[in-house]
């Protein structure tokens, strides 16, 4: 494929309008996938057909190690330290964290003419109809006392989606029932007992058939249906699928139990790979697959810890979360874990299939973020980024075109599970905390006073602090990161 230059591309794609499909995975790791992980032992036949059919992005980071601020730059372009979430993430009858107005992926692509519709996992907070005033710290679990039959007044309907089929939040958190458009599906017929990992829920109400175990089926068959219900329609259609997966529970479908060898983890992310395969047969059934950029990546790494020697993992005890790297890592050769402001906290698989667009079997090494789908799909539908919108976002045209020297042109922010930053440019990394600011220990804290400066073309690892020898390089970066914050 010859490339276009960027102008007559931006001029073809805003007359052709193609399809878009963005499918998020959950918790999913760099090292989950065979095609970026070839060692790894878990078959990804579906991942690696995307990742053969278009561009693989080896250096892509989410906005932050943890759920709800990813979601939150994804669909807005962004960060979310910018927001009134700081650190964490929201629970499932959380109010929400989107503005009125704010602008997202679907009000964008609302205004472009494209019909929009989001499944899966929301947790970005909704209005949630409650029967009398709310408790000031709504709970994960249990029910604080909502009308089930009541309109959610702000979700995913409110923020430039046509439709909506999902849940609220994370699936291990409460309620266990549906939501489509404004409405839960049904009222809670029984209770969700609480349970340990691999099957790890919160107790709460549950819907009349929800179970776990069947979620990420029926978020494929809906996804199926949506695409199949778009084809030959005049306008283009914005699907936007984010998967439950491999997040906890680790709960496979009962026919996905034992195809691979590792274990619940390792059956739980071949579905994933399944439901990915799913909607790339559903755009060949449709007959819209050449019309269509399909892109996939993950929330933030995955939880599973990698650790040295003859350490009890996973396959021993299906209640422990980590692997000996002798099995499998699941976060690649980066340090840490999702949560972390090292590398396994948000360096994730990111795949662009755009066929006639982006050439097959093509990589980029550029570092990237999330936060960039926002400018990259404003250009492909041909419009303006709303004034004061997407303030972090990127456009990555000239780099799924191969122009000659394109670069992000930007330093990415990287965000932990407590609100530590850490800020990557060029081959650099400097990290601003003694610790990880998630889950390995040292945990550190936010601006603690340490600064720790990584060299990843040398050290990939994390392992050698350089700091002290590159002190022009740790000031640039000082000073760059306090200029994106007050910008």
């Amino acid at each position: 494929m010859i490339a276009l230059p960027i102008a007559l591309l931006c001029a073809a794609v805003a007359a052709e309008r193609p399809n878009v499909v963005v499918i998020l995975a959950d918790d999913l790791g760099y090292g989950d996938v065979r095609a970026l992980a070839p060692d790894s032992r878990i078959p990804t036949p579906y991942l690696d057909r995307l990742a053969q059919q278009g561009m693989s992005f080896l250096d892509a980071h989410s906005p932050s190690a943890v759920c709800t601020p990813t979601r939150y730059g994804l669909l807005t372009g962004t960060y979310a330290w910018r927001s009134a979430l700081e650190r964490g993430v929201l629970g499932g009858y959380s109010p929400p964290l989107l503005e009125p107005g704010q602008a997202t992926l679907g009000t964008l692509l609302q205004d472009a003419g494209y019909r929009t519709h989001a499944i899966g996992k929301w947790h970005l907070g909704m209005a949630l109809p409650f029967t009398d005033e709310p408790p000031e710290e709504l709970p994960w679990s249990g029910d604080p006392g909502i009308d089930w039959g009541g309109a959610i007044s702000d979700g995913p309907t409110h923020h430039g989606f046509d439709s909506f089929f999902g849940v609220s939040a994370s699936l291990d958190m409460a309620p266990y029932l549906y939501v489509r458009d404004e409405h839960f599906v049904g009222e809670p017929a029984d209770e969700q007992p609480g349970l340990g990992f691999p099957h790890f829920v919160r107790q709460g109400p549950r819907a009349a058939g929800f179970r776990v175990e069947r979620v990420l089926d029926d978020l494929t068959r809906e996804a199926r249906k949506f695409i199949a219900g778009c084809a030959g329609g005049e306008a283009p259609f914005f699907l936007y699928l984010a998967l439950t997966a491999p997040h906890k529970p680790t709960w496979p479908a009962p026919r996905f139990r034992g195809v691979s060898d590792l274990g619940e983890y390792g059956d739980f992310v071949t579905q994933v790979d399944w439901s990915v395969g799913e909607v790339l047969d559903a755009l060949d059934q449709a007959g819209i697959a050449e019309n269509t950029l399909v892109v996939f990546t993950s929330d933030n790494g995955s939880y599973m810890f990698a650790v040295e020697g003859e350490e009890r993992d996973h396959l021993d005890d299906a209640s422990l979360q980590r692997f000996r790297v002798t099995n499998h890592r699941s976060n690649g050769p980066w340090r840490g874990t999702k949560a972390d402001v090292y590398e396994a906290g948000h360096h994730v698989p990111f795949f662009v299939r755009w066929p006639g667009r982006v050439r097959a079997a093509s990589s980029h090494a550029q570092p990237i973020c999330h936060v960039d789908l926002f400018a990259t799909l404003a250009q492909i539908a041909g419009r303006a980024v709303p004034a004061g919108a997407a303030r972090d976002s990127v456009s990555l045209l000239p780099l799924l075109s191969e122009e000659e020297g394109a670069t992000r042109g930007s330093p990415v922010v990287h965000h932990s599970g407590n609100g530590t930053f850490a800020l990557r440019e060029g081959a650099y990394k400097l990290v601003f905390s003694s610790g990880s600011g998630g889950r390995e220990k040292p945990v550190g804290a936010p601006f603690d006073g340490t600064l720790r400066l990584f060299d990843l073309a040398r050290d990939p690892g994390e392992t050698r602090d350089v700091a002290q020898q590159q002190p022009e390089v740790v000031q640039r970066m000082v000073a760059a990161l306090e200029r994106l914050r007050e910008g």
